[in-house]
């Protein structure tokens, strides 16, 4: 058998696994208010459990409902009458040889203070009205945004009053005593529930900044009782809830605490901030003297949150060698995740020891059948994660609006249940375009039985994920444009390169239907006097090569993240860029992390931001420039001018064949522009309602 201590089984206690692929705890949006599974939850975790994987862990899950609540669409175990329908998805999940854990959980300070005593409140109301109340709160729901930072809620709650979390940014308040004791006893209550469900244990998330980790840090730990102070106190609270849940149900229900060893603030520049890897390997070999049965290894928090959830720029394995120092410290099995991305390096990592179990977090959202595929040896048929972090930036988003988390590469994330029609009965349909809507459509239809013919103009596929690619850090969307196209060839798709797609050409293969994914191109604004000037090139033309430059001076205009990336990709060649937005920050509407991880390397290149401004004009020396919060005329020396303003869907093709073919259809970018989830979803979608 291919990747033998993969498919090895393992035990945490006396729990046998079936081999060493874990799916780590992920918070998706399938809830609802009373924190019972929805059938969509259920339906999410058992297609993992069906494709293989050993050990499940459920999504962060509630023990407290008033401080307690991170998500209105989040699983809990806070209450008797929710220990019924866990035992319902527990019994899914173990049908398909799978155990499943529970991981017990409570925000502290990386909490909204919308959330706090919200949740009670919005399940009392909707046993009165039902989903009208759903319906009324969603509605409502993303309003109350703007205020969520100006502390007009109640404060969340912490070790002791400290500064406020980077993601959540509401004010906290110290827990009393009397509250840290409650707390202790709804975390073990909440573990006899999850017992009783007939689940095979539970995790203490003592990770990534929330509760159980503020007492930990001296840094949200600044408390002089018996909770503060020394190692021995800080970890007190933790150690309560460890022992109390051995001592109520019993020392052979396993426990696994998920323990950041290293909270990362120096790798942000806070030198002596927190605590380091030392102090999480003596926290891991104390939580094993208490009773602990595992230790799932992990680091950070919200606070530098790219060193525990990484986009696209960190290396898969990159922090093995935490998982490492503490599996040399303890004898009990270590989880942990360290970015594995691929069977091979999960092999790698179990026969060297780093680790007992591999965690596979985004990885098992990218790709249900991730273990299945990798057993029968077939590692090239896995979609692989790309690190692009949609997934976390969506569920945040949707949170407000009912919705869930989103994948780029897997569309029927949430929708696990769909059902494809297997009527294309060989029916030919031409795909123009081999971009990510044109190859996820190509598969969909395959996987239906039609024929799909896709007619790419270009020598590669992928359409702008090869624009995508090309910025320095940005390799993993190169997996993306291979796993679409192998899974487009896999499903029967005949993929043509060179070949323009001319209303001839389509109706020689007499098609039944004709997809349009033509892509969209870079906006050049001829309003702007001087965008025609030889000195003048857009992102689009600099990242596809047809442009190169060297040791220019560069003005930038428009710092999204094709901007903020085709910099860097400049300050490489050695070009002096400056960045010029006409926002008042950089990158307006791109997701945190990108940033926070861009802008650093971009500062190191010595790139100049220029915020607030306004292009007016390009001259042959000079940009013309005008400050928007005052209108005075400011001019940026430059040689060389990119414009990074977007882009405008291409829908001349179907402007031409609409009405030649009875079924055409404009997806992706050509139809609107999007991001990769956009796009893939878009192509899915058509696919499965084509008739």
């Amino acid at each position: 058998m291919p990747y033998e201590h993969l498919f090895a089984p393992g035990k945490i206690g006396n729990v046998e696994i079936k081999n060493r692929i874990v799916m780590p705890p992920m918070m998706l949006g399938f809830g609802q208010f009373d924190g019972t599974p929805t059938e969509a939850m259920m339906e999410y975790y058992e297609a993992r459990a069906r494709g293989g994987t050993g050990l499940i862990v459920s999504e962060i899950t509630r023990v407290n409902d008033f401080s307690g609540a991170s998500a209105f669409a989040q699983l809990a175990i806070s209450h008797d009458y929710q220990i019924k329908p866990l035992a319902e998805m527990t019994a899914r999940l173990h049908r398909h040889g799978a155990k499943f854990f529970v991981q017990l959980h409570h925000p502290g300070r990386q909490n909204l203070g919308l959330m706090v005593g919200t949740v009670p409140v919005s399940i009392a109301a909707e046993r009165v009205l039902g989903k009208t109340f759903d319906r009324l709160f969603y509605k409502a729901a993303p309003h109350l945004m703007p205020f969520m930072k100006k502390d007009v809620f109640l404060k969340t709650v912490s070790p002791s009053a400290c500064d406020r979390a980077y993601s959540a940014d509401s004010a906290n308040r110290a827990l009393t005593v009397k509250e840290i004791h409650k707390l202790v006893q709804q975390f073990i209550a909440g573990a006899v529930r999850v017992q009783k469900a007939g689940a095979d244990g539970v995790m203490l998330h003592a990770a990534h900044g929330y509760l159980f980790q503020q007492f930990l840090s001296p840094y949200t730990n600044r408390r002089t009782d018996e909770y503060g102070g020394s190692l021995e106190n800080r970890m007190r609270f933790l150690l309560e809830v460890l022992t109390g849940i051995k001592a109520s149900c019993g020392s052979s229900f396993p426990v696994i605490v998920r323990l950041s060893v290293d909270e990362c603030y120096r790798m942000i520049g806070r030198e002596g901030v927190g605590y380091t890897l030392d102090d999480g390997v003596e926290m891991a070999k104390r939580l094993e003297q208490a009773g602990a049965d595992a230790i799932d290894v992990s680091s950070a928090g919200y606070d530098t949150y790219n060193y525990w959830l990484e986009p696209t720029s960190f290396a898969p394995g990159w922090r093995k060698y935490m998982a490492a120092a503490v599996k040399k410290a303890v004898r009990v099995p270590v989880l942990a995740a360290n970015l594995i991305r691929s069977p091979e390096q999960a092999e790698a990592q179990l026969r060297e020891g780093i680790q007992d179990f591999v965690c596979l977090g985004r990885p098992h959202i990218a790709d249900p059948q991730w273990a299945n595929k990798a057993k029968a040896g077939k590692p090239e048929e896995i979609k692989r994660c790309i690190c692009c972090l949609y997934c976390m930036e969506s569920m945040q988003h949707n949170a407000f609006y009912g919705g869930h988390a989103g994948c780029s590469v897997n569309p029927q994330l949430g929708h696990e249940a769909d059902i494809l029609n297997c009527d294309g009965n060989g029916r030919t349909v031409v795909i123009v375009g081999a971009g990510a809507a044109g190859l996820t459509a190509a598969e969909t239809l395959g996987r239906r039985g039609f024929t799909p013919i896709v007619l790419e103009k270009e020598s590669e596929p992928g359409g702008q994920l090869q624009l995508a690619s090309k910025p320095p850090h940005k390799e993993k969307i190169g997996w993306c444009i291979a796993d679409l196209v192998h899974a487009a060839k896999k499903h029967g798709a005949r993929i043509l390169y060179n070949t323009e797609a001319t209303p001839e050409r389509i109706a020689s293969y007499s098609p039944y239907a004709v997809f349009v994914a033509t892509g969209a191109q870079s906006v050049r604004p001829g309003s702007i006097p001087g965008t025609d000037r030889k000195t003048v090139c857009t992102a689009e033309e600099v990242l596809s090569g047809r442009v190169k430059l060297r040791n220019k001076t560069v003005a930038l205009i428009g710092s999204g993240m094709t901007g903020l990336e085709t910099a860097e990709l400049l300050c490489e060649a050695g070009n002096r860029v400056t960045l010029v937005e006409m926002a008042d920050c950089v990158a307006p509407g791109t997701w945190m992390q990108h940033i926070d991880d861009c802008m650093p390397r971009l500062l190191a290149h010595g790139v100049k931001v220029l915020t607030g401004h306004k292009l007016c004009s390009i001259g042959a020396e000079a940009v013309e420039l005008q400050k928007t919060a005052t209108g005075e005329t400011v001019f940026l020396l430059a040689d060389q001018t990119v414009l990074s303003l977007g882009v405008r869907s291409e829908q001349r093709l179907y402007a031409r064949i609409c009405s030649e073919f009875p079924r055409v259809v404009l997806l992706g970018d050509a139809k609107k522009p999007g991001r990769i989830a956009d796009a893939t979803r878009a192509g899915y979608e058509a696919a499965k309602a084509l008739r």
